[in-house]
Parts: structure tokens; C-alpha cells; sequence
């Protein structure tokens, strides 16, 4: 029985694929809804509350708000590195135009600031090699809080090679205190094909604590999307032979950073990663020279 968190692909009206609100999600901050677009067509939408970042998932893009215009050159897939990205502020009307057709994330988070509308290239997204062994990840912090200027959005995608878990060892950021920031988390996810085509699957955990228990381990296929409102996240495994995407988008009611505390239970396994090289896989695709 799958939990109220999981969320399957597909289950909003399109051209939206994706369409959670806080209010949906029953939190405050965070939103993500994903586009699919025809070749030719456009979506207009209005950020309101929030403040949104435009990435491709897929697919390239035109995209417009107040006057001006951006060129998204985008990416085949998500498993081909990082792509460039639009930010739009708080109370705009933006309008997304693909010409050959394309699958776009809409980050959003609420926003008390209003900034201005940017355009940041694929060449300055920083990419983070995590992890070790089996527990290699790819990181790329397109707008995470040292990496690009936002009101309260965190947001970041993460490559997990087939066999690999990441999200791991198990961490929460469900309380503003010293060493957690209380962050509101959606995890989308895209994993890739066999090599014969046939369509890849991986597994995703939440859990509490006694204070605030929460119990989900969902099977996670392309499009699909798991809420994480509190407790300890990961870890998110790809199976053997599929690659795993996800994308986090995150906000909450404090400071603009992630701060995060692992599982007592299993934080000793960071320090094992010393003794281990980095998946050779890793990266997927290298970034692209400036």
C-alpha cells in the first residue's frame, strides 16, 4: 500500500506532470510542478507567493518574464550533466516556450524578498563528487545556499549510478536548532532505461523518530515523487543496471542553509569512505569547459 507521500507520475492534469503546493503537501514552503511540452508549445503561469526556478529536465526553452527573454539551451536528459537555469521572483508572470518540445522542473519555494530575473549557465553550476564505493553520488548545486542567491529556495540534483545508494547514511532537517535547519523536501525522481529499453526502478525511505513517526519505502520509477516533511530521509537506492536522478527542492521557516543530522545508527559509515575511491563512473558526464 503505497504511503500519502508518495506521489505517482503522472498524477496531475497536463501539460503539468508534476503539481505540488504546499497546500497539497500539507506544509508551507515548498512547491515543485514539472512541464511537458509539445514542440511549439508554451505554458504562462504566474510565481505569486514564490519564487521559481526554470530547469530542464529535458529539452530547450525560451523563457520570458517582465520584458525580457532567456535561452535555456537544456540537455537531452538529466543523465547528460548539468543544465543552465532561469530564476524567477516572487508576485511575476513567466512564460515558457519550448520549439522542439521538452520536460521542465518549476522549483518553487515562498519568497518574503522579491529578486530579479537571471539566467545562470550550465558551465557555472557546481558539481560535488560525494560519498564513496557504493555510496558515490554525483551533486549538482544549481541553487543550493553557497552556490546561488535566493530568498528561502534550496534546490539540487543528485546522480546515484545503478547499484549505488545515496541519501545515505540517513539524515534529517526537520528543526531550527544548532545543527538542523528545518527544511520542508520533495524528492523527484527519473531513472534511466536498460539498455534494451526496458524502464528502471530504484527505492526510497523516510522514517521518524518516537516523537514524530513517519514510515514510508516506496518503489520509485521515472515522474514519480516522494514528500518529506520530517524525519530521517535515505536512503534512496538505484537498482542494479538503472541510473538514478532526483531532484530536491527545499524551503523552510528559518534561515536560508542546509544543516543536517544523520542517524546516530549510522553516521559511522561517512568515515569508512576514506578507505574507499570514488565509483569510477563518477562523473556521468564531465562538466562542460568554460
Amino acid at each position: 500500500m503505497n504511503s500519502k507521500y508518495y506521489i505517482p507520475t503522472r498524477s496531475a492534469t497536463a501539460p503539468l506532470t508534476v503539481d505540488v503546493t504546499p497546500e497539497s503537501a500539507g506544509w508551507t514552503e515548498s512547491s515543485l510542478f514539472v512541464v511537458e511540452l509539445g514542440a511549439g508549445e508554451t505554458i504562462t503561469r504566474r510565481s505569486g507567493e514564490d519564487e521559481i526556478i526554470v530547469v530542464p529536465l529535458s529539452g530547450s526553452a525560451t523563457v520570458t518574464s517582465d520584458g525580457h527573454s532567456f535561452e535555456l539551451a537544456g540537455r537531452a536528459s538529466v543523465f547528460d550533466g548539468p543544465s543552465d537555469f532561469v530564476y524567477v521572483g516572487r508576485d511575476s508572470e513567466f512564460t515558457v516556450t519550448s520549439e522542439p518540445g521538452g520536460r521542465f522542473a518549476l522549483c518553487g519555494a515562498r519568497a518574503a524578498t522579491t529578486l530579479p530575473f537571471r539566467h545562470v549557465p550550465a558551465v557555472d553550476v557546481p558539481v560535488e563528487l560525494r560519498g564513496a564505493g557504493n555510496c558515490s553520488r554525483q551533486v549538482h548545486n544549481f541553487g543550493t545556499a553557497d552556490a546561488f542567491e535566493a530568498d528561502s529556495l534550496i534546490a539540487c540534483e543528485v546522480i546515484t549510478p545503478g547499484g549505488n545508494w545515496s541519501s545515505y547514511p540517513a539524515h534529517k532537517h526537520d528543526e531550527n536548532s544548532e545543527n538542523e535547519s528545518q527544511l520542508e523536501e520533495i524528492y523527484y525522481f527519473e531513472i534511466a532505461d536498460g539498455p534494451d529499453g526496458s524502464p528502471g526502478f530504484g527505492y526510497h525511505r523516510v522514517y521518524g523518530t518516537p516523537e514524530r513517526p513517519i514510515e514510508v519505502l516506496e518503489e520509485v520509477r521515472s515522474g514519480d515523487v516522494v514528500l518529506v516533511p520530517h524525519g530521517y530521509h535515505g536512503p534512496s537506492i538505484a537498482a542494479p543496471g538503472y541510473h538514478m536522478y532526483y531532484l530536491n527542492v527545499m524551503a523552510g521557516s528559518g534561515e536560508r542553509t542546509w544543516k543536517i543530522c544523520d542517524d546516530p545508527d549510522h553516521t559511522w559509515l561517512r568515515d569508512s569512505w576514506a578507505h574507499q575511491d570514488i565509483d569510477p563512473r563518477l562523473p556521468l558526464h564531465e562538466k562542460q569547459s568554460r
